[in-house]
């Protein structure tokens, strides 16, 4: 999954408040196609989501997450883990180049093609091609800042945006808690 472009999310759980940052690009090879695409969702039961990778794909895995959500009665883990399990075991599903971040009030996972569900030591998890550079300065920020959740997202989104060709600082910022 390494060869993803085209987005940053970054999801911050500070002091009881998630918040889940998405950049707003699209880009079509070497082109900018879009600048306020909406790459972030909230979704029933006060869970959010961030995408990226190949839209399509993105919105096909959205929808088998949102149906695990709703059979598993808002438990966001156990959505997690029985959406990656179809997502591995489906011979088209697996197939599908994304990558999910799903987030609450109380936990942060990672959604991957590769069979993981993996809820990160820190507060604080970050994909897509610009993950690296938001998720260090949103460490950062969380060490070094009396920033809320919201504003470390969107600050971290920034300064992606000014390293990384596929990410723009135009950030999309939803929350839950507080």
């Amino acid at each position: 999954m390494e060869r993803l472009h085209g987005t940053t999310i970054i999801a911050v759980r500070k002091e009881g408040v998630t918040a889940i940052a998405g950049d707003g690009q699209v880009t079509l090879g070497h082109t900018v196609m879009k600048h306020g695409a909406v790459k972030v969702r909230k979704l029933e039961g006060d869970v959010l989501v961030g995408f990226a990778g190949a839209v399509a794909d993105a919105f096909t895995l959205l929808e088998k997450f949102e149906e695990q959500l709703r059979e598993a009665k808002g438990n966001l883990a156990r959505a997690a883990v029985e959406t990656v399990k179809l997502w591995r075991t489906d011979r088209v599903l697996r197939h599908l180049e994304a990558m999910l971040i799903a987030a609450d009030k109380e936990q942060l996972l990672l959604l991957s093609g590769t069979g993981e569900v993996i809820a990160p030591d820190e507060p604080v998890l970050a994909v897509g091609s610009g993950a690296a550079y938001a998720l260090a300065a949103a460490k950062a920020l969380l060490a070094h800042s009396a920033l809320p959740a919201p504003e470390i997202a969107r600050e971290a989104l920034r300064i992606a945006g000014e390293i990384d060709l596929y990410t723009n600082g135009n950030a999309t910022v939803l929350t839950v808690g507080g």
